[in-house]
């Protein structure tokens, strides 16, 4: 019997630049961080989901050649990628929080299908969605 979805693989550019921005204006914390020579495993998680990490990686060897590798990276800079959601309790006041930090908005908070939401993106151009939770 399975136990869940432990990680989810995200691709970044920059394995540093995307760990400031998850940690210190998101409010993730480290989860893992080992090297295995060239090769870094780095996963944060948000500190109400500690069953889930989310994987910080950058496309390159030994998973992808160099040629997909750098088709990988212009789409995710692109912001072609499917959008990851946010759960927030209240997103104006995140909104407001995380702008404040430098947070690049890609779309304000807006009233829509019986909650609120706004959109932003990872300094890579990873999407994401940030929903009010109903109730």
């Amino acid at each position: 019997m399975t136990q869940g979805i432990e990680v989810v693989g995200l691709y970044v550019r920059d394995q540093d630049e995307a760990l400031g921005f998850y940690v210190e204006k998101l409010g993730f914390r480290v989860h893992t961080d080992v090297r295995n020579g060239d090769y870094r495993w780095l996963t944060v998680q948000h500190p109400n989901q500690p069953s889930f990490q989310l994987g910080l990686n950058v496309p390159g060897p030994p998973v992808l050649d160099a040629a997909t590798a750098q088709a990988v990276r212009e789409i995710v800079a692109k912001g072609a990628m499917p959008p990851l959601v946010l759960a927030v309790d209240d997103c104006r006041a995140a909104y407001d929080r995380m702008a404040a930090k430098g947070v690049e908005f890609t779309q304000e908070p807006m009233e829509r299908y019986g909650t609120v939401d706004a959109g932003f993106r990872d300094p890579s151009g990873n999407g994401w969605k940030m929903i009010q939770r109903r109730g």
